[in-house]
């Protein structure tokens, strides 16, 4: 099935995804993570996108992002992997030696109500469900921590466009409903925004993203009864 194409209008929310290729590590030190943040701290200032949330793992990491204008989106994520390549290859000497990600960046559109809330919930408990720490504000690498620490750091959470929960810290450490974490995962699989049915429906006939609704790969055989 081919894929579906690329629109990324301004005012809409998504998140966003990429791996490194073979799932190798690409954040193996302090300085590597540090390195990255300042990449995206740049990127942000160059193109003014809003970053509302964020989790760095060791091979892959989440954004939450709010673009203003149409091609926002592809331009401050292309920037930001491109620049994490070219650094990356040069600080390790591996120049040429094939991609650094597994591929293009995968990226879904959220509502931006209570489904952005579970998105951000999903983005910032990462490493809590990957058991890196006990609790979700200890993952140095991600949004929370950034949010309870209040340091200077380089790179900042933008404001969201809904208010934060006031129990926002017990919330993002108890564990997501199956239902709700088995959605998120297959928007992410397909692209296929996330929300309201109403929402969805509208979102997907706007942009043309009615293949994101289907599963990919080859769609199964009928089984033919035996004739004789």
């Amino acid at each position: 099935m081919p894929r579906p194409c690329r629109q990324t209008p301004g005012g809409l929310v998504y998140h966003v995804l990429n791996r490194a290729n073979a799932r190798r590590p690409i954040f193996e030190t302090r300085g590597d993570y540090l390195a990255f943040e300042q990449i995206l701290a740049d990127a942000q200032r160059r193109t003014g996108m809003r970053l509302l949330a964020w989790c760095l793992m060791p091979n892959h990491w989440h954004l939450l992002l709010w673009p203003v204008g149409d091609g926002e989106l592809s331009h401050f994520v292309g920037l930001a992997t491109l620049t994490h390549v070219q650094r990356w290859h040069a600080y390790h000497g591996t120049a040429g030696s094939g991609h650094l990600y597994q591929g293009r960046f995968k990226s879904f559109l959220v509502q931006d109500d209570a489904h952005l809330l579970n998105v951000c919930r999903y983005v910032e408990a990462n490493a809590l469900r990957a058991g890196l720490v006990a609790r979700a504000e200890d993952w140095r690498w991600g949004s929370l921590s950034r949010l309870m620490q209040q340091g200077r750091d380089a790179l900042v959470a933008d404001a969201w466009p809904l208010p934060r929960p006031a129990d926002w810290l017990e919330l993002v450490n108890e564990p997501i409903a199956s239902t709700t974490l088995n959605a998120i995962r297959r928007c992410a699989t397909r692209g296929s925004p996330y929300g309201g049915e109403t929402w969805v429906n509208g979102i997907v006939n706007e942009l043309g993203l009615q293949s994101t609704l289907r599963a990919r790969g080859r769609p199964r055989l009928k089984k033919v009864p035996d004739t004789f």
